[in-house]
């Protein structure tokens, strides 16, 4: 990574309205000088907005009622899980604060190689959920081309695959103001869409159908909205964020990111939920969902969804670089999205060629949360032990900085990042795996164990990070300067 310059003229004063970003973003984890910042907390909102009026939210209320739980239970679910977007921001006050992104950030609570471990962790996260988008864009692919007469075949899903790996590259590539200008623009389009979709599906609901689930499993739902919506966002939340200028008010921050999440992920899981109570399958949203709608509207809506899964598909892979520059400082940001595109596409031909997708989704979703609880626990409460203050240069010059302490490991996090993911484990509730402590007869998201992986993970993290770190972490920010004139070289740590 190339040296990073920090500027302390220019302290608070942003460079004007996102619209002037330039298109092609050069940097990768680098601290952004105060005179590049640029835009306003209302951009977040919009950004998000546009990504998330996606069918992927969808299918989460339609998997929902699968669970065997009624329409009106899962709209609390969701209603209630989404309030976590509160957390996603809350999880954005560190980027304008630190100048960096979201894992760079961390090397303060985790030290610049304990930090490696849980990085790691997000980019295999991050690829997965990239690898999801991929195979619902393929598999929409494989429907228009039946559409159009062209059936299924090997070389038809290979083709696809290829195509539409190559294709997602575009606006990671381009960078951060590229991608908050396009993601901006489609949130309308894509707002209309979700009209039409209701118009269309709604009709057809049986909102009073079924017979109430059990409250542990309403738990296990509550968990998969929680790693689907807000919480499951902190870990992408200040890659857009560390844009902002510094005097950006933190509140509009918190409720820019909250709204601009809650909102569509709200609407559009309790619209999968509605048409799941008439349309079973509709957790498949190429073969299941279309059935809710008239023949005339399934070419519009295919093409539609292959839109927006790119466009989510875009968030999830511009982090997934940064956060490889996190493990690896050395490799350029454009080189990390071609990497990670290529495993997601390699990962995306074994999704296609099996079977069980809803279940691979389901699963993947809950055993996320295993690291990803305990984690955002620690990053806020180390955040909040240390009043919002970071030492830029420290968190990108390694054994140079404070945050290199013993080894390039800061023990109380790893120590609670540990304690934390033993303790998620044992609540956890899958399909494959039904933690010690969920006490129920039999594993999977139907059974009568309910699902407290997101609360205790957290819950032991937090506690524990905070009896370990409370006296030194509060100290170690009462020496951190302001960043002076001078250029950081990243280390190789």
């Amino acid at each position: 990574m190339s040296g990073v310059t920090l500027d302390p003229s220019a302290i608070g004063v942003g460079g004007g309205p996102a619209a002037s970003e330039p298109a092609f973003e050069a940097r990768g984890i680098d601290y952004i000088p105060h005179s590049e910042r640029r835009g306003k907390p209302l951009d977040l909102t919009w950004m998000w907005a546009g990504a998330l009026f996606n069918v992927e939210y969808v299918v989460y209320g339609a998997l929902l009622i699968t669970f065997g739980l009624t329409f009106w239970q899962v709209a609390l679910i969701i209603a209630i899980g989404n309030l976590s977007y509160i957390v996603a921001g809350l999880g954005s006050l560190q980027g304008p604060a630190a100048g960096t992104s979201a894992f760079a950030i961390s090397r303060a609570s985790f030290g610049p190689n304990g930090a490696r471990g849980v990085s790691l962790f997000n980019w295999i996260t991050q690829v997965g959920y990239e690898t999801e988008g991929l195979a619902l864009i393929v598999l929409a692919g494989l429907a228009l081309a039946d559409k159009a007469g062209v059936h299924s075949s090997t070389g038809l899903k290979v083709g696809l695959i290829v195509v539409a790996a190559f294709l997602q590259l575009f606006l990671p590539l381009m960078g951060h103001g590229t991608m908050l200008r396009i993601l901006r623009y489609l949130a309308l389009p894509f707002i209309g869409l979700f009209i039409v979709l209701a118009i269309l599906a709604l009709p057809k609901a049986h909102l009073g159908a079924g017979t109430n689930g059990s409250w542990q499993t309403m738990f296990v739902g509550l968990a998969l909205i929680l790693s689907a919506g807000g919480y499951g966002w902190v870990m992408n939340a200040n890659d857009y964020s560390r844009y902002l200028p510094t005097t950006a008010s933190k509140k509009k921050i918190v409720w820019s990111v909250a709204i601009g999440g809650y909102v569509p992920s709200t609407l559009l899981g309790l619209l999968g939920a509605a048409v799941a109570t008439a349309v079973p399958s509709a957790s498949d949203p190429i073969a299941g969902l279309p059935h809710a709608f008239s023949a005339w509207f399934l070419v519009p809506y295919l093409i539609f969804i292959i839109i927006q899964l790119f466009a989510i598909n875009s968030i999830d892979l511009y982090s997934s670089g940064l956060t490889l520059q996190a493990i690896m400082p050395k490799i350029k940001r454009w080189q990390c999205v071609i990497l990670d595109t290529t495993v997601a596409g390699a990962l995306t031909a074994v999704a296609i060629f099996s079977s069980g997708f809803n279940t691979f989704l389901t699963d993947f979703l809950l055993f996320m949360i295993i690291w990803i609880a305990p984690w955002v626990a620690i990053f806020l409460v180390d955040w909040f032990m240390r009043r919002g203050t970071y030492d830029s240069r420290s968190l990108l010059s390694g054994r140079a900085g404070i945050y290199w302490r013993k080894g390039g490991i800061h023990v109380p996090g790893v120590v609670a990042q540990i304690v934390g993911m033993l303790a998620a484990a044992s609540f956890l509730n899958t399909t494959v795996w039904q933690g010690p402590l969920v006490g129920a007869s039999s594993p999977g998201p139907a059974a009568d164990g309910a699902d407290f992986s997101v609360f205790m993970g957290a819950l032991f993290a937090g506690v524990v990070y905070y009896i370990l770190a409370r006296k030194t972490v509060p100290k170690e920010a009462g020496s951190t300067e302001e960043p002076t004139a001078a250029s950081v070289t990243a280390s190789t740590i």
